[in-house]
C-alpha cells in the first residue's frame, strides 16, 4: 500500500477585499499517493494558484487540513515550514527563476546551500547527478543566457530534484515554451515519474494534462472533476511523430 504524500481535507481559503470576502477555495478534498503524476487544471479564478501556494507551504488555508508526507502543516512554525519547503518540496515555475550570472551547476546547487549537513563536494556531486538526469551534463558551466528556454527549464527541474523532495510542484512549467519543447519537458516529467517521483503539475492546457495519469479540475474554488486518464499520451512517442522543422 502506497503512502499518501498529500492529504487535503475540506480546505478553504478566503480573502477579504474591502467589504467583500472572496472564497478562493470552498472545501477542497483529495489525496495524492506516492508515485502519482497529477495535473491540476482550471481557468483563471478557479482557485488553482491559491491551492498551489498552499501545497507549497507558501500560504495557509483559512480552515481545513493539509498534511504533506504525514506531517500536519498547520502545526508547523515558520522555521519548520521553511525546512519543509526546502527539503520536501521541489518547485518549478513558468519563468524558470534562475540566477542570470550563475552557471547551470551553481543554480542547481542553490537549495543545498541552506542544508549545513551537505558539504561542498557532495553538493557538487548531487547537482551534477541532477543535471545528468535531465540530459544537461554537457551544459554545466553555461549561464541561463547561453541556454535555450527548454534547457533553462531542465536546469530548473534539476534544481527541484537536488534535495530529493517527496513531491515536485510545477506551476505552468511549459507556459513559455513552444509545442515541441513543451513535449520534451513533459517527457522529462514522465521519465521522473516512472522513476518514482510524485509530481503535481498545474496547467490550463488540456493537451499538457493528457501527459499525466490523473487530472483534478477546479472551478469556482471547488473540485469539479477528479479522474484518472485512461489514455495517457507518451511525450517521447509524440515527439517522434512530429515533423522535423527546417
Amino acid at each position: 500500500m502506497k503512502n499518501n504524500i498529500i492529504h487535503i481535507e475540506d480546505l478553504k481559503r478566503n480573502f477579504t477585499m474591502g467589504n467583500e470576502t472572496v472564497h478562493a477555495l470552498r472545501g477542497v478534498s483529495f489525496d495524492i499517493e506516492e508515485g502519482e503524476f497529477v495535473t491540476i487544471m482550471g481557468s483563471s479564478g478557479s482557485g488553482k494558484s491559491t491551492l498551489l501556494n498552499i501545497l507549497g507551504c507558501l500560504d495557509q488555508p483559512s480552515s481545513g487540513r493539509y498534511d504533506i508526507n504525514g506531517v500536519a502543516v498547520s502545526s508547523l512554525n515558520k522555521n519548520e515550514l521553511a525546512k519543509i519547503r526546502n527539503e520536501k518540496i521541489g518547485f518549478i515555475f513558468q519563468s524558470y527563476n534562475l540566477l542570470p550570472r550563475t552557471t547551470a551547476l551553481e543554480n542547481v546547487e542553490l537549495p543545498l546551500l541552506y542544508n549545513s549537513s551537505v558539504k561542498t563536494q557532495e553538493r557538487k556531486e548531487r547537482a551534477l547527478s541532477a543535471l545528468e538526469r535531465v540530459g544537461l551534463a554537457d551544459r554545466l558551466h553555461h549561464t541561463p543566457s547561453e541556454l535555450s528556454g527548454g534547457q533553462q527549464q531542465r536546469v530548473a527541474i534539476a534544481r527541484s530534484l537536488v534535495n530529493d523532495p517527496v513531491v515536485i510542484l510545477a506551476d505552468e512549467a511549459t507556459g513559455n515554451l513552444d509545442t515541441r519543447t513543451s513535449y520534451e519537458i513533459m517527457s522529462v516529467f514522465q521519465e521522473l515519474n516512472e522513476q518514482g517521483k510524485t509530481i503535481v503539475f498545474v496547467t490550463h492546457e488540456p493537451d499538457i494534462a493528457n501527459f499525466s495519469k490523473r487530472t483534478i479540475v477546479l472551478k469556482d474554488g471547488n473540485v469539479l472533476k477528479d479522474q484518472y486518464n485512461n489514455r495517457v499520451n507518451h511525450a517521447a512517442n509524440m515527439l517522434l511523430a512530429m515533423p522535423i522543422e527546417d
